[in-house]
């Protein structure tokens, strides 16, 4: 079977960054170098959510659903920089070219992800492919909006039109599923603040773990799950979720009461 792997990720302001974009001197705070983007962002958009560029991805976390299984995990360690992680996520795709699948992947993981893997000079040529490398790429590939080697569930499920798009938490609760957990986006920069990492990594699995449940629901709509094949793999994400020891799955499991 081809792997799916459902994924998400998390950022915080890149403040190197902004001193650079922003010309600010090195001896400004961190607190207050993002406090100064903020209002020139809103300034200008009426919202202080940063360009992806100026993104620094502090956790990428993975649905992942292949011959050996379901797993849900976060790449790297507490201790890895920002390019270790994301040229992590590269080389999973050259590994295993896998279905990826995302809830507005296209709008924000994956700029962030291309853009701050050229930042630091990394190489992700699977990626990129568009038929160079793979002949069969030129016709299905990770970039192309309407391709499908790439999903983004909330893209496609608006029919390719913004103005339906959905947020995950609310479509999630929607289908049954747990839906956001301890933590929202907007949370995510002060968390980091307090040294609160190892729950920006479990928020951002739960995200993925979502995303990867949708998937399942949309299969299961344009008729490549039957009803009981749906139900196995629903089965196996709850079941391998209950053998885990870690809180944040417990958290959403009592979350997630089994339907009738």
């Amino acid at each position: 079977m081809t792997p799916i792997l459902a994924f998400d990720i998390e950022t915080i302001p890149d403040c190197r960054g902004l001193r650079a974009t922003l010309g600010l001197p090195a001896e400004v705070p961190d607190a207050d170098v993002v406090e100064i983007a903020f209002q020139q962002r809103r300034r200008i958009t009426g919202s202080d959510f940063l360009q992806p560029y100026v993104q620094r991805v502090v956790a990428i976390s993975c649905a992942l659903r292949d011959r050996q299984g379901f797993r849900a995990f976060t790449l790297g360690t507490l201790e890895d920089a920002e390019a270790a992680l994301v040229q992590r996520f590269f080389d999973g795709i050259a590994h295993y070219t896998p279905q990826l699948v995302s809830w507005n992947g296209s709008g924000f993981d994956l700029p962030v992800l291309a853009q701050r893997a050229l930042i630091h000079g990394l190489s992700a040529p699977r990626f990129w492919d568009q038929g160079e490398d793979d002949r069969d790429f030129k016709w299905n590939n990770y970039l192309a909006r309407y391709h499908t080697r790439h999903i983004d569930l909330m893209d496609v499920l608006a029919l390719y039109g913004g103005r339906a798009n959905a947020p995950l938490d609310e479509m999630a609760r929607l289908c049954g599923f747990p839906g956001k957990l301890g933590m929202d986006g907007s949370q995510v920069w002060p968390a980091w603040q307090e040294g609160r990492l190892p729950e920006i990594r479990a928020y951002c699995e739960t995200d993925a773990t979502n995303t990867y449940l949708l998937y399942l629901r949309f299969q299961r709509l344009r008729g490549q799950l039957t009803a009981e094949a749906y139900d196995e793999e629903v089965a196996l994400v709850r079941n391998t979720l209950a053998a885990s020891d870690q809180p944040h799955w417990a958290e959403f499991l009592a979350a997630w009461p089994p339907q009738d």
